[in-house]
């Protein structure tokens, strides 16, 4: 059996990340804070290797959110009725973009806190 082109194969990947974010409220919401932070990093003047961070701590949620719409897909295929184990297969996927999410908050805090509340407390000081 031939395998698919590289062209193809990112055809289909994209398809995929498209897919997910037309269909699932949380990745659009995902990536809106995702732009507002990277936004934030930029106004802030962040260095390489805090903005590096919180780009791959953002892949890493968007990236969670595939698979848990992948599992969400299989599940539904495999069991259209409801059963107990569909639940939990749902249920754990969703608690790892839960996680995922979480995490994101902690390290945006972590490496935007700092110099936001400094440069916020300039903007107030010098009004």
């Amino acid at each position: 059996m031939k395998q698919p082109g590289f062209w193809r194969s990112m055809t289909h990947a994209w398809a995929g990340l498209v897919f997910t974010i037309q269909t699932q409220l949380n990745a659009k919401i995902h990536l809106c804070v995702g732009f507002l932070v990277l936004v934030v990093a930029t106004w802030l003047g962040l260095g390489f290797l805090h903005f590096s961070v919180l780009v791959l701590t953002i892949g890493a949620v968007i990236a969670g959110e595939t698979i848990n719409t992948t599992v969400e897909s299989i599940v539904d295929l495999l069991s259209p009725e409801w059963h107990e184990r569909a639940k939990v297969a749902k249920d754990v996927a969703a608690a790892g973009v839960l996680i995922l999410s979480l995490t994101a908050v902690i390290v945006g805090l972590l490496i935007l806190g700092p110099p936001l509340f400094e440069r916020l407390m300039h903007i107030k000081v010098g009004s």
